[in-house]
């Protein structure tokens, strides 16, 4: 019998395809923890995500694989997004699978980087800024003009290593098919197609995608505009090379706190807009709240978190004040429970020394 069931229960091969955020630190609410699937999933194929992570890895569960394809084309300009980009062909057989990753080549090129204008930064002494100098803007255009070069360079060369795996892979198409069918009658079709041109091609592909992220501690922002103008004819993307974050830092009062690693805590560190985009707002707002000198008296704050994201999340824009109506009420019902007992401890006091008068 247990032989049977054995060999009924491996007749199926599990997939779940979800789209939604996977857990990278956005908070308890902003996502799907792996802990959340069923364990007899057998493979679990993750969407919604930027970066490529074709190849599957042993989930944390530990029953199942997660394979990332990631989106076929940059979009959004963060780093995750200029991973090689995949596709995956699926066998099955039984209750074993294989996945094999098919690289993609028609793909814009696309390089990030990152640069800092504080001091002791720059390779060379004199290559620092200064901010007081009356000159930092235009010793901003130039020092940043020279690391996007570079980078329209890198995703140049990216670009043309994608070209020539285009053309390998479609010269090994027509083989195959010249292969499958008969010679005679596919030298004409071969002739027409042209042996090693693809289908598709990308449309001035010299024009790449190219951002650059700018930590300006004690510096102005460059307009994007601007200095975009500069790469017209040679990236894609000219309006929004550059990408300003500060770096953020605690007040005295916030550091002498002894809480662990929180969201609030991270921000003593410099942060990646990445990773700023994956802090949870209503757990920023929590964090701050639990804080002594500023805890509330009224509202809660775990009811007040759960009311940010369903404003957020879900549109719900009476959230708050249906928050705000509940508190009302139950703070009322406390305090009318509370005079009602403070009311008969009073009359049983009076009654107390009515009754030990007479």
């Amino acid at each position: 019998e247990d032989e049977a069931n054995n060999g009924q229960e491996n007749t199926w091969f599990n997939i779940f395809a979800l789209h939604q955020n996977r857990d990278t630190g956005r908070g308890a609410k902003n996502c799907v923890h792996e802990s959340m699937i069923p364990e007899w999933m057998d493979l679990v194929v993750w969407g919604h995500e930027h970066e490529c992570r074709i190849v599957p890895d042993e989930s944390l569960v530990g029953t199942f694989r997660i394979t990332q394809p990631g989106s076929s084309v940059a979009t959004s300009l963060v780093q995750g997004e200029a991973v090689r980009k995949h596709i995956g062909l699926l066998d099955i057989r039984g209750c074993q699978f294989r996945l094999k990753p098919i690289p993609l080549s028609m793909v814009r090129a696309f390089a990030t980087g990152e640069v800092s204008l504080g001091r002791g930064n720059a390779m060379n002494a004199e290559d620092e800024l200064d901010p007081d100098d009356p000159k930092v803007e235009e010793n901003m255009m130039e020092y940043l003009s020279a690391h996007v070069s570079r980078l329209i360079d890198d995703a140049r060369e990216q670009g043309k290593k994608l070209r020539e795996d285009a053309l390998v892979e479609a010269n090994k198409a027509l083989q195959r098919k010249r292969h499958r069918r008969n010679h005679n009658e596919d030298d004409e079709e071969m002739g027409e197609m042209g042996l090693g041109k693809p289908m598709f091609t990308i449309q001035k592909p010299d024009q790449v995608l190219v951002r650059l992220k700018v930590e300006h501690t004690g510096f102005s922002t460059l307009n994007n505009q601007r200095f975009g103008a500069r790469f017209v004819s040679e990236v894609a993307n000219p309006s929004d090379l550059l990408l300003f974050h500060r770096r953020r830092q605690l007040d005295a009062h916030d550091s002498a706190t002894n809480k662990s690693k929180t969201n609030s805590s991270l921000l003593a560190e410099p942060l990646d807009p990445e990773e700023l985009a994956e802090l949870n707002v209503e757990d920023l707002i929590q964090d701050n709240l639990e804080m002594a000198d500023k805890k509330l008296e009224i509202l809660d704050e775990k009811r007040l978190g759960f009311a940010l994201d369903e404003f957020v999340t879900k549109e719900q824009r009476q959230a708050f004040n249906d928050n705000v109506a509940e508190t009302l009420v139950r703070q009322q019902k406390a305090l009318i429970l509370s005079g009602n007992r403070d009311y008969d401890e009073v009359e049983n006091s009076d009654e107390e020394e009515n009754g030990g008068g007479g």
